[in-house]
């Protein structure tokens, strides 16, 4: 067999490997949502199914897990969502078929340099792009956070001047679009959620999707305004100036941690050389 045909080969075998994986990991999905909302409730779980939770995380085989990280990740068109599974553990199949079956030509001749060569091969593969998409997670949350007193300054003027606060999400969906693509596309998520649920259940899932406590008191702000009554543009401009004093609060702290974190470069690469530099002819003077 030949190079090519090999490689034809590998590509059929991953492909349907990964979609038999897809179908599993999909099918036990819906037997473990069943079992959850079958079981007794309060009943702990032991700890292989725990293992189990955890290790599924890394196998998300449904496409709306799959479309919600790259949402929360900044990619806001989830047509790769369906393929995302498929490609990432076809390409682990690939790499490990070659490295069982071409890794003598290679240099990799020995069962312990294969083996190593697996392990980088899965954590790349298959580790590393989830994580990669958790910690754009929480970059964007951090981002849409920092910018949040902002967004309470316009959503206060637009209510200022009359308009509902549904109102105000539809046109600052608009309006936002040609400056901030991730503020723009949480209003629309939130507006179309309104829309379908009440603003109420729409802003518990916005602050479930974003964990911050600045969006903690947006939310539960507005969400008291509307149940009380009160004025929704007085609400919006104190809490957009609480934000901003917290926010420099904690820029403050971490300025004030400076001066200890530079400590430690300060002492291993300033003091320690000068200290090598005057002791060393000295010592050298001895020695010879």
């Amino acid at each position: 067999m030949n190079s090519s045909n090999f490689m034809i080969f590998a590509v059929l075998v991953s492909i349907g490997t990964a979609v038999i994986l897809t179908m599993l990991f999909s099918i036990f999905i819906r037997h473990r949502t069943l079992a959850r909302m079958l079981e007794k409730p309060k009943q702990r779980p032991s700890a292989v199914s725990q293992f189990v939770t955890f290790a599924s995380s890394f196998f998300a085989g449904t496409n709306h897990e799959i479309a919600e990280k790259l949402i929360g990740a900044g990619f806001y068109n989830t047509g790769v969502a369906p393929y995302y599974f498929i490609l990432k553990y076809t390409s682990a199949g690939i790499g490990i078929l070659i490295v069982f079956f071409t890794g003598d030509t290679l240099g990799m001749n020995s069962l312990q340099s294969k083996m190593l060569s697996l392990s980088f091969l899965m954590l790349f593969v298959v580790i590393v792009p989830d994580m990669y998409l958790e910690l754009r997670r929480r970059a964007l949350a951090l981002k849409l956070t920092r910018k949040l007193p902002y967004l309470l300054d316009m959503m206060g003027v637009c209510v200022q001047t009359g308009m509902t606060i549904e109102s105000t999400l539809f046109y600052l969906t608009t309006e936002m679009a040609a400056f901030d693509r991730d503020i723009a596309f949480m209003l629309k998520r939130l507006r179309d959620r309104t829309q379908t649920i009440g603003l109420e259940k729409a802003l518990k899932e916005l602050h479930a999707r974003i964990p911050a406590p600045e969006m903690h008191s947006f939310v539960m702000t507005l969400t008291q305004s509307m149940q009380h009554g009160t004025s929704i543009y007085d609400v919006l401009s104190t809490l957009a100036k609480d934000i901003r004093e917290i926010q420099l609060l904690a820029l403050e702290e971490k300025a004030g941690k400076l001066s200890s974190k530079m400590s430690v470069p300060l002492i291993l690469f300033i003091m320690i050389p000068i200290v090598i530099l005057i002791t060393a002819p000295g010592i050298m003077r001895i020695m010879g």
